[in-house]
């Protein structure tokens, strides 16, 4: 994904903020006031498992035969938990011209009712490491554990919970191709914000079921990465806000206030930004967000060969997994 530069936000909105208290134990169950729902704990040892099993592939670059042994275990895990799961192959040009095999992988759940959401994150990962301080590098593929791994991994085990508690209304979880395929920082051609999302683009042009409704929907990118903070991303906030204030408010009650902050961030080109143009779906950004990182803007091994496995923190799988895994079944 892309940043952009100018942070001069368009809207104002006013959003409350609930209390919270620190989590220092693991939660058993989680039965929140408004609805009488008891809430599974949400496995984050089994989240990181599936964080691994991606990065054990490889580099998940289109056209590789890791992208493609990826993909099959996607599918199978996916169809294991889920009522229904398709793949949704196309083509797309990259910015260099290149032919990229596409994937999007759609898993449903209750997928004859219209009262439902979606759930997002991009499965593939970067093909250059162009932001690694070393320049031998900037050609070389990453692993992507937190840029791409860390949300699918999250998505898997909400799927293996949301198999054995079902929700009330229908959900999809769509694993979202071709994400971070966009132009090297040292491109002659930078600039062109769209050569990213280009899975998103496709499905928002061409969703997989037609005239597909959803009432909002969540993206999770960067969400494995140790003493991560989660700003309220400013595409999120201007096509979403209602949405943005309902998840931050379930953080913070469920003991997550120091993940989850009340605080602006900048607006960045990520998959959720074409849903909310082209689709016209309210769609927000949970994502890592860090103006004190070496690269202004996210996790300080953002697009470099460390984003490997070693920085993937279980305990922040589990925050964002928890918190959304509550979202999804207090729907109504």
């Amino acid at each position: 994904m892309k940043h952009f530069l100018n942070y001069i936000f368009v809207l104002s909105i006013i959003l409350y903020s609930c209390g919270g208290s620190d989590n220092t134990e693991s939660i058993s169950s989680i039965q929140t006031e408004e609805v009488k729902v008891k809430i599974p704990e949400f496995n984050a040892d089994s989240a990181f498992h599936y964080v691994k099993m991606q990065v054990d592939f490889g580099p998940r670059v289109p056209n590789t035969k890791s992208h493609t042994e990826c993909s099959e275990f996607l599918y199978s895990k996916l169809k294991s938990f889920s009522d229904t799961v398709i793949i949704q192959k196309f083509k797309t040009r990259a910015f260099d011209g290149t032919v990229l095999n596409g994937k999007n992988i759609i898993a449903s759940f209750n997928p004859e009712t219209n009262n439902r959401i979606f759930l997002s994150a991009h499965w593939d990962s970067r093909p250059f490491a162009d932001h690694d301080p070393d320049e031998k590098n900037h050609r070389t593929p990453i692993d992507g554990a937190n840029d791409g791994a860390s949300g699918v991994g999250v998505l898997l085990e909400i799927a293996r919970q949301l198999h054995l508690s079902r929700p009330t209304i229908g959900v999809d979880i769509i694993l979202f191709d071709t994400e971070d395929y966009g132009e090297p920082q040292d491109s002659q051609t930078q600039g062109n914000e769209d050569t990213w999302g280009l899975g998103s683009q496709y499905w928002s042009k061409n969703p997989h079921k037609t005239n597909y409704f959803a009432k909002y929907g969540i993206l999770l990118d960067m969400v494995g990465a140790s003493d991560a903070r989660f700003l309220m991303e400013g595409w999120s906030l201007y096509y979403a806000p209602e949405i943005v204030k309902k998840v931050w408010n379930i953080a913070h009650k469920i003991g997550y206030i120091d993940y989850f902050l009340f605080e602006e961030g900048g607006y960045i080109t990520d998959d959720h930004y074409y849903v909310n143009k082209i689709k016209k779906i309210p769609t927000i950004d949970i994502i890592h967000l860090d103006t004190t990182s070496p690269n202004g803007t996210f996790f300080p091994y953002w697009h470099t060969v460390k984003d490997n496995i070693k920085i993937i923190d279980k305990w922040t799988l589990k925050v964002v997994g928890q918190t959304v895994l509550t979202v999804v079944l207090e729907e109504k």
